[in-house]
């Protein structure tokens, strides 16, 4: 069964006046506090909104890689059997709203000394019913349905974060594989320094100390290719955990960045937030904590309990399948608590302080959510032009290095000149690499923000 409900929630004054909030949090709901709907002014780019986070990247692999992860992941599969049990759970409370029936048979036989043995045999159709005349059962109902669903809104949302961090593994795999092949040319180009200088060194040119430098730069970078190694291998693991695989090593991603070319329009309502499924989970636990807190008030009323009977007894088994019932009863009770030392009414005090901790836990997850928004379109500026800045800064640095290396062979400048205008490369393209890392996954965490997910 699906929630359809939750689509009235006006998200501008954060819940106000939704007609489907029990009564209980109707005016802490409208008395909450206003916030104002989300704008993606001049100052964020313009991006294009998708339906889902699969639709962010035309990648053929990582789209295998998620639904891999959705086959496999433990979490989204404990989310899944939780989701069950939450639909059991409803159909078995609904169950107690409607009368029990049971059958019951019994043989026997007796006999004296004085007198000769004789069977009796006997049948009976039982039904009880509880009346539920407070609504104690029919509340209890509706919060078992609204934590069913609420549990198919969590295993959503278990999806789509298990999608997003499958998406974010698999970048920074790519950023790993581009960090370990930037250390290895590291590696070999601060060698190459070495020899040309220990070449100098032996032509008489420069002194020890020069060489020194250039050896410590050449043995700095091969301990850095190890350390990418390392880091390389970690990014596989945590990429195969996801999938609910061993976690080695042995996966490789491409050395290519998926296509970021799609873009967000500007000017986004708070209501596509509604999709999100925190947000579905939430209200429904406002919708199951109310349901509970009137269960528990009604709890404090007298029940009324209704029973019936009807069978069949006899001497002679073929006689029991004639449905005349020459057995029957009919009863009806009436329990009400007199003295219980105040538990039921601390009970009903209880629920309703557990119903006022979902409505303020609902308010967070709301403002939490805008949040997310706000920070994921302020990433998204700010790292675009901080990209375009870094790149620029890359060309600009591989310049100065090719002209360190032919002024250090004409002799124009000094060993720590040329080493330092190395470094300077390497560090800036180690930058951009991680920069591009941040931006992909950024992209993904700010349509996860949107609830565009499934």
């Amino acid at each position: 069964m699906k929630p359809t409900f939750y689509f009235c929630l006006p998200f501008t004054l954060l819940f106000t006046s939704c007609v489907s909030i029990p009564e209980k949090r109707a005016q802490q709901v409208d008395e909450a506090l206003a916030i104002a709907p989300i704008y993606a002014t001049s100052e964020y780019p313009d991006l294009e909104l998708v339906d889902s986070l699969l639709e962010l990247f035309d990648d053929p692999q990582l789209k295998q890689l998620v639904e891999q992860a959705w086959a496999h992941n433990p979490d989204l599969l404990i989310a899944a059997s939780e989701m069950d049990e939450a639909g059991f759970n409803f159909e078995k409370s609904r169950g107690a709203l409607f009368p029990s029936l049971s059958g019951n048979g019994a043989a026997s036989r007796a006999g004296s000394n004085s007198s000769a043995a004789s069977n009796t045999f006997s049948a009976s159709l039982d039904v009880e019913w509880e009346v539920d005349l407070w609504g104690e059962l029919r509340n209890q109902t509706r919060a078992a349905q609204a934590d069913q669903f609420a549990s198919e809104a969590n295993y959503q949302a278990t999806r789509q974060s298990l999608a997003a961090q499958t998406m974010q593994a698999w970048f920074n795999l790519i950023a790993a594989e581009k960090q370990l092949n930037l250390a290895e040319r590291e590696r070999d180009s601060f060698a190459d320094t070495h020899q040309l200088v220990q070449r100098r060194y032996e032509q008489g040119i420069v002194t020890i100390t020069e060489v020194e430098l250039a050896h410590t730069d050449a043995a700095s970078a091969r301990a850095d290719y190890e350390s990418s190694k390392d880091a390389r291998d970690q990014s596989a693991r945590a990429l195969k955990a996801l999938l609910g695989q061993y976690p080695d090593a042995r996966l490789s991603a491409s050395t290519n960045w998926p296509a970021l070319d799609r873009s967000i329009p500007s000017g986004l309502p708070s209501e596509l937030l509604l999709a999100r499924p925190d947000i579905i989970a939430a209200y429904q636990n406002i919708r199951a904590a109310d349901a509970l807190a009137r269960a528990a008030y009604a709890d404090l009323f007298p029940s009324f309990t209704l029973t019936a009977s009807g069978g069949r007894s006899s001497d002679t088994l073929s006689d029991l399948g004639r449905s005349a019932f020459d057995v029957w009863s009919l009863a009806g009770q009436i329990s009400a608590p007199i003295f219980e030392a105040g538990q039921r009414r601390a009970e009903v005090g209880a629920a309703d302080a557990r119903a006022e901790q979902a409505y303020q836990n609902y308010r967070a997850v709301v403002i939490n959510a805008f949040t997310e928004v706000e920070n994921a379109l302020n990433s998204e500026a700010y790292l675009a032009r901080e990209e375009t800045a870094r790149l620029e800064a890359l060309a600009a640095a591989r310049r100065a290095e090719a002209k360190s290396l032919r002024d250090y062979e004409s002799g124009l400048i000094d060993i720590l000149d040329l080493l330092e205008a190395q470094r300077r490369v390497f560090s800036t393209e180690a930058q951009t690499i991680s920069l591009h890392n941040l931006r992909l996954s950024n992209r993904v965490s700010l349509a996860l923000a949107l609830g565009k997910g499934f």
